[in-house]
């Protein structure tokens, strides 16, 4: 996931473009195989498989672009967000000790935990759309082709719905409430 998600042209990456482009080519062919294997094959419960026999995705191995796609928006969603949502909560457990002290004395908190740390850490920080039409949203006009940018950490962090939303609390009422992946508040 680090090679699609670290951009050459950012210098955030140790690998130059065509580098890049090569690692992605073979993860593209990789799965093209498996998306013939599988088609091939009785339907099961992967993901290469669902694709290709669900009649609204079954040709879409005919466009490379649109099929690494949403390979890559598996991977990257599948490691990326797990791995900074573990990290950040490691860290946030040490710069809260109260909280982590909480944790020891009462594990149920767990599953509120979990909801906490993606709300407070906010694995992505992030997501850009292009509007497809002319559209008007809350007042603000939106004209086709302008990116809309939605920052996931400030709606993490509003006041109005979080209370004291710079303070990690792993016993949060409304932890659940986050919009990390795009719905919440």
């Amino acid at each position: 996931s680090d090679v699609a998600t670290a951009s050459p042209s950012t210098g955030r990456s140790d690998v130059s473009f065509e580098e890049r482009d090569k690692v992605l080519q073979e993860c593209l062919n990789y799965f093209a195989k498996l998306w013939v294997e599988r088609k091939s094959q009785p339907r099961k419960f992967d993901f290469i498989s669902l694709l290709a026999h669900d009649p609204e995705t079954s040709d879409m191995i005919e466009n490379p672009m649109e099929f690494l796609g949403n390979l890559i928006l598996l991977i990257v969603g599948g490691n990326d967000t797990t791995r900074n949502s573990i990290s950040g909560g490691v860290l946030q457990l040490n710069k809260f000790p109260d909280e982590w002290e909480k944790l020891k004395s009462k594990p149920e908190l767990i599953p509120n935990m979990v909801s906490e740390i993606i709300r407070y850490q906010t694995p992505l920080g992030h997501m850009r759309r292009t509007a497809l039409e002319d559209v008007e949203f809350q007042g603000k006009q939106i004209k086709k082709g302008d990116r809309v940018v939605m920052w996931y950490i400030s709606g993490n962090r509003d006041e109005e719905v979080i209370e004291d939303p710079d303070s990690f609390k792993i016993d949060r009422n409304n932890a659940r409430r986050h919009v990390s992946f795009g719905f919440g508040i």
